[in-house]
């Protein structure tokens, strides 16, 4: 199977909200591969965050890959909003509308990468039919709606199958929700690449940034070999 670049992506969902440009920019000096924008619209999940304004505020911070996870419905009015606000890969659920594919196609009309997330409880087989309108897929290991929720162990286990699923191909496979130096090496070993870290990642303040991404890293990297 193909070894895909091990990337940490810091979750802004647990930033501090009133220094967000400054944290997200300590956040890539401190190790962080890409950056994480959880979109919530208080509809498909109960919570609200960001918007496209937000995402355009914070561009400057880092040029850095900046990782949209549109946790939203509908999502494709707002596509080419998140496009031209800064977005690099931009991620719609599977779940939030009927036609999954027109939405995957908008997003690379767009120029960007096109991503598909599963909730917890969606089946990895449900990706199947998208493989080839993806380059990440993205395996939430909560309930999607909050941070700092505890990890959902038998995702791990569908992490699992998506992996077979993908097989070969140039796909990411992303997991988001309670990663953790504990729980880091047990979604690599499973098959992901891209950890989503929140809480783990911003705890402690900036000062703090570096030593927690350098432990979920070092982690998930022992989980490789």
């Amino acid at each position: 199977m193909t070894t895909r670049d091990l990337l940490i992506a810091p979750s802004i969902l647990s930033a501090d909200f009133g220094a967000l440009r400054a944290d997200v920019a300590a956040a890539a000096e401190a190790g962080g591969d890409w950056i994480h924008i959880d979109v919530m619209d208080g509809h498909f999940v109960p919570n609200i965050s960001f918007g496209p304004i937000v995402v355009q505020a914070i561009r400057p911070a880092t040029p850095k890959v900046f990782d949209v996870h549109l946790m939203i419905a509908p999502t494709d009015p707002y596509l080419a909003a998140f496009a031209e606000a800064g977005a690099d890969v931009i991620t719609v659920h599977v779940e939030a509308g009927p036609h999954v594919h027109r939405s995957l196609q908008a997003i690379r009309a767009l120029g960007k990468k096109a991503g598909v997330a599963l909730n917890p409880g969606t089946p990895a087989e449900a990706i199947a039919p998208l493989l080839d309108d993806v380059d990440l897929v993205l395996a939430m290991t909560v309930n999607p709606g909050f941070g700092g929720q505890a990890f959902i162990a038998p995702v791990v286990e569908k992490i699992r199958r998506i992996a077979a699923l993908v097989g070969d191909r140039p796909i990411d496979i992303e997991v988001d929700g309670g990663v953790t130096p504990q729980t880091a090496p047990l979604v690599v070993e499973a098959g992901a690449n891209v950890l989503v870290a929140g809480s783990a990642a911003f705890k402690g303040g900036q000062s703090a940034y570096a030593g927690n991404i350098a432990a979920i890293r070092r982690a998930a990297e022992g989980a490789r070999g």
